[in-house]
């Protein structure tokens, strides 16, 4: 039991001394004065989880435009069944005017989101096509 050994879990660039260490080439001068290079870089590597993936963004945005298109329209049509139910029912009209501009202000809001959003889509298609090389062209 003295001599168990401890289990450590290091991360990929905290190294024990006793692990075995990352390989890393480099630029090497002899003393020849002869320069040799040698560089082994991986091929395959993953894009970091903090890069922004503009393609999942856009789509997040056309989503989110969808949402605001629908809330509009939801609250177009609340306003305008509140605006019938004001002239059938004239001994609440007062609360149902009230009720038809509430939707009205909703339905604006809604609308205003969805353009937002239209904008926040185009930018985010934007940043992909300059991420991927793609170039603007610019007439005026």
């Amino acid at each position: 039991m003295a001599e168990e050994k401890h289990h450590h879990h290091h991360h990929p660039f905290h190294h024990h001394k006793d692990e075995e260490k990352p390989i890393e080439t480099a630029a090497v001068y002899s003393e020849t004065s002869e320069f040799s290079e040698t560089t082994a870089y991986p091929t395959n590597i993953p894009p970091p989880h903090d890069a922004p993936d503009h393609k999942r963004e856009e789509k997040h945005h056309k989503h989110l435009e969808h949402v605001g298109e629908l809330g509009a329209a939801a609250a177009g049509a609340y306003a305008l069944y509140e605006k019938h139910e004001a002239k059938k029912d004239p001994e609440h009209a007062h609360r149902h005017k009230i009720e038809e501009e509430a939707a009205a202000a909703m339905a604006v809001g809604a609308g205003g989101f969805a353009f937002h959003e239209k904008h926040e889509k185009k930018e985010a298609k934007r940043e992909d096509e300059e991420a991927h090389g793609k170039k603007q062209h610019h007439l005026f």
